[in-house]
């Protein structure tokens, strides 16, 4: 891999047309200026002939050009990304027990680490800057080491699954596998300036014991880290959760102490409304997978209930094989889209679906005091779009609009996280995509041959 490029001292970026996300001021002309990481100011333009010559700052000329922050996707599996294609058009159980589970199980220190590389590698062409990840049971370090290089902001985490019901070839005894997970915690909470996060990741209810949810509860706040799972994605699910627990699914979780603004829930897509009215009432995240519950067959999650309840709600894709995208762009249209057969066209519109996928997602991640809008004090996490394609033509339409309804991965220019510019010209600056591509491609063959794929 390269190595890392310095970071430079300070960062202009000039002539772009701003979407904050702050509701205060959501669309500039202006020039952001970014210095230690931070977005220093935002402020009247300047003249970019000028900018930078006398005290050494890095400009980038965004003339023409459209400014965001950094897209958020609350809910991914890097490590299923080498599974792309391997488990298509299966329901959810077959899904999991055919596919997804024994090649969980044969992965590998080597195989996780270039499945997070390619997953990255994806996300931050596609201008998403921020993810909150659910890993395998094994090898969640590599994840970490592979996220450390190539630059994205993440908190990942080890899945947790020690239930009898649990697959045998992940099945962990429940002490081994909180232990892990507090040891992959201390290392890793916090790494890289800040980065870097933890988050503890029970399967699902019904793959986690009482005791171990319980305990995640505990470890969590002890850490001040996030718990990220699933809930409620399918009828079964529900059932299952009923039939061994005697409790609806979200008021189990609630139980066991898996609730509350720490908390993230995948999908919600089987909420019904004493099960939205509990998740405002908890200020929970709800991460709405639009994609995945489509392909899989899952559902429509009621997300304008729950915003209309008050709920918190993020976007994220899920994982590759369940997609087959990691296309913040591709969820957002969909996530607008899907609501209006059930409600009409105003259900959800553009600007409600751009704020899931930044403050939203924010929120999700435990971050929102740092990234999600841009605003003097958070980080730079920046996005710089190229809406001059005719599939985002003409220029005269709502901006929020075009963006949420036109835009695409492919229009990402450059990408910038933590203060440093991790895509340039739609080409990544912290790895070599040719290598991500040639080990990707030898470790997947290596996990196909294993289960027999």
């Amino acid at each position: 891999m390269r190595a890392s490029p310095s970071p430079p001292r300070a960062l202009v970026l000039t002539g772009a047309r701003v979407v904050t996300m702050d509701p205060r001021r959501r669309i500039l002309d202006a020039d952001v200026w970014v210095e230690a990481g931070k977005i220093a100011a935002v402020k009247k333009r300047s003249d970019r002939r000028t900018v930078g010559r006398s005290d050494g700052k890095s400009v980038i000329d965004c003339s023409g050009l459209i400014l965001l922050p950094g897209l958020v996707q609350a809910h991914v599996h890097l490590c299923q990304t080498l599974f792309r294609g391997l488990a298509d058009d299966l329901p959810l159980e077959q899904w999991l027990a055919r596919r997804i589970w024994p090649l969980e199980a044969a992965h590998t220190e080597d195989s996780v680490y270039w499945s997070a590389m390619l997953g990255a590698a994806e996300l931050l062409l596609g201008g998403t800057t921020a993810i909150l990840d659910m890993e395998t049971v094994r090898h969640t370090g590599a994840a970490f080491q592979a996220l450390e290089a190539i630059g994205l902001r993440a908190t990942a985490g080890k899945c947790l699954m020690d239930a009898p019901s649990a697959p045998p070839g992940l099945r962990e005894p429940t002490d081994h596998a909180l232990q892990e997970a507090a040891d992959l915690c201390a290392t890793w909470h916090g790494r890289a300036n800040g980065r870097l996060r933890w988050c503890y990741a029970p399967r699902f209810a019904p793959s986690s014991t009482g005791q171990l949810l319980r305990a995640v509860s505990d470890l969590a706040e002890k850490a001040d880290a996030v718990i990220h799972t699933h809930a409620a994605e399918t009828p079964v699910e529900l059932e299952t959760v009923k039939r061994e627990t005697g409790n609806d699914e979200l008021a189990y979780l609630d139980s066991v102490g898996i609730a509350g603004p720490r908390t993230a829930l995948a999908h919600c897509v089987w909420v019904d409304g004493e099960g939205i009215r509990r998740l405002a009432r908890q200020q929970t995240n709800v991460v709405h997978c639009p994609s995945s519950n489509l392909k899989l067959g899952s559902g429509i999650a009621p997300i304008p209930e729950m915003l209309a309840a008050g709920c918190r709600v993020a976007l994220g894709a899920d994982g590759a094989p369940c997609n087959n995208r990691l296309d913040a762009f591709t969820e957002l249209r969909l996530a607008a889209l899907v609501q209006k057969p059930r409600l009409g066209p105003d259900a959800l519109p553009a600007g409600q679906a751009l704020e899931l996928a930044t403050l939203g997602g924010a929120r999700a991640l435990g971050l929102a005091g740092e990234i999600g809008t841009i605003e003097p004090g958070k980080r730079a996490d920046l996005l710089v779009l190229d809406l001059s394609g005719p599939h985002a033509q003409p220029e005269g339409a709502d901006l929020i609009s075009r963006i949420v309804y036109s835009a695409r991965a492919s229009d990402v220019c450059h990408v910038i996280v933590d203060g440093k510019l991790v895509v340039k010209d739609g080409r990544l600056r912290m790895a070599d995509y040719s290598e991500i591509r040639r080990e990707a491609n030898r470790w997947a063959r290596r996990l196909r041959k294993a289960i027999e794929v």
